[in-house]
């Protein structure tokens, strides 16, 4: 069973799709686009989404590609060149390696690729990396409504006349050798870099500073969940990062992540740090594969001891002190190496931090040049300043006397007056709540019960003859 036939059915868009659509899907409906455009669309959408899908997860790794006009078999393919993960590479063979059992083959495969490269979803790989203009630069509009009004009329008059055969009149064979080619997707180019984006840059500018080869193995197998770019891919990759999303600077073998819009030059110092910087990371290579040595012969001495076989462990163990000695050697020039980087890139910080004083002071200067900060500007500012202030108080002065004049003019009761009738109203309120309490007194007294006997009266009813018998 071939990798293509196990790798379709996993494909998100094939394992959750019933089987009388997958023939639609695989018919020629290129002739519904203008009758049926709802459902045209919805075919080439759904072609668009399997295509990144399998293209994504390496289902090219056994497209075959042609030689001398011949289809040659995949391993006479170099495989660099067959593992492309943002590259389509569209080929008849594409259509046989699509095949479904009980569906058949995609009919119309050729007709779909073509109008996903109208829609932009497909670009040429040679336009692609040639390009000046970014790829969501829609074109000079004056060019484009030039292009309608005179391009569109004229191409359908010469189809009318048969000068030119629409598109819609090529069969399937004519319509691939139309698309055959090679495309980047556009999408997939996309979540590459927004994955590159999420994990670059870094404080010092070693960490922004990468060669082609060191950019790959950076972020070659990150950017796509469990597959790694190809160098095609690549440089795809690093041509979209620097052309459509400006967030580096490629100039030769040198990668450099910007770190804002005036940081597009590669400079001696970037390059100087870069060489130190692949130095470290060659040496620490180095380093790693001696530990491994040493641990393997390490494991080979203990072997031939366990065999009894002394002069066998022996040799071992002289080729280990051997490594030993080399690795020593390789770690303190590793050390020396890691503080030079470590320095370097100490006074290049401090040559941004000096360029950022600089800026300042430049700025701080241009402000302070203002003609309206100088000191005989400010005096007389200040002068005026106090003038106006005097200006105002003479102002509010003249207004509070003109009231006051205002206010005896139309009689106006004095303040004294007006406190000794407060102090009469006071003391006739006082007055007349002293009445009010005497009278309440007066009143409970008369409520008050006067008892009708008298304790003498009491005391002869107690002594009366008719209690002294009893």
């Amino acid at each position: 069973m071939s990798s293509s036939s196990v790798l379709l059915p996993s494909c998100s868009t094939y394992a959750s799709i019933s089987k009388p659509r997958l023939q639609s899907l695989y018919s020629d409906i290129s002739r519904q686009k203008h009758s049926n455009p709802t459902s045209y669309h919805a075919h080439v959408d759904w072609w668009q989404r399997t295509l990144e899908e399998l293209v994504s997860r390496g289902w090219q790794t056994e497209t075959t590609h042609p030689q001398n006009g011949k289809e040659t078999d995949a391993q006479d393919v170099e495989p660099e060149n067959q593992s492309n993960k943002l590259v389509f590479c569209a080929r008849r063979a594409v259509v046989d390696r699509l095949r479904c059992d009980g569906v058949g083959k995609p009919l119309g495969l050729a007709s779909t690729i073509a109008e996903l490269q109208r829609n932009r979803a497909l670009v040429t790989l040679s336009q692609f990396m040639t390009s000046r203009q970014s790829v969501y630069d829609p074109g000079w509009l004056p060019y484009r409504i030039a292009s309608f009004l005179v391009g569109k009329p004229l191409w359908w008059a010469m189809e009318q006349l048969d000068i030119l055969r629409s598109e819609d009149s090529y069969s399937e064979a004519e319509m691939w050798k139309r698309v055959e080619g090679e495309y980047v997707l556009l999408r997939l180019v996309e979540r590459a870099a927004d994955a590159v984006d999420a994990s670059s840059g870094g404080l010092c500018l070693a960490d922004r500073l990468y060669t082609v080869a060191s950019f790959r193995r950076a972020f070659g197998s990150k950017v796509l969940p469990g597959v790694s770019l190809s160098e095609t891919d690549i440089r795809v990759l690093l041509r979209y990062l620097e052309r459509d999303r400006r967030v580096l600077v490629q100039n030769k073998d040198v990668v450099k992540f910007m770190t804002d819009e005036h940081d597009r030059e590669v400079t001696a110092i970037d390059r100087g740090i870069l060489e130190l910087k692949t130095a470290v990371a060659n040496l620490q290579d180095q380093v790693d594969r001696l530990h491994g040595k040493v641990d393997e012969t390490t494991k080979r001495v203990s072997a031939a001891l366990r065999q009894q076989q002394k002069s066998i462990a022996l040799t071992h163990l002289r080729f280990k002190k051997s490594l030993e000695e080399v690795l020593t050697k390789r770690l303190g020039t590793l050390q020396n190496l890691e503080s030079t980087l470590m320095s370097v890139e100490t006074a290049a910080g401090d040559i941004e931090i000096m360029k950022t004083y600089e800026k300042s002071t430049a700025t701080l200067q241009a402000i302070l040049s203002h003609p309206s900060l100088r000191r005989e500007e400010i005096d007389e500012t200040m002068d005026a300043l106090a003038a106006a202030n005097a200006n105002a108080r003479e102002v509010d002065e003249a207004i509070r006397i003109g009231g006051d004049i205002a206010a005896a003019e139309t009689g106006v009761v004095d303040d004294a007056e007006l406190e000794d009738e407060l102090n009469e109203l006071v003391k006739e309120a006082e007055r007349e709540k002293v009445e009010a309490g005497g009278r309440t007194a007066v009143d409970r007294l008369s409520e008050v019960k006067v008892p009708t006997e008298t304790p003498e009266s009491r005391v002869a009813d107690e002594v009366s003859p008719q209690r002294v018998a009893a």
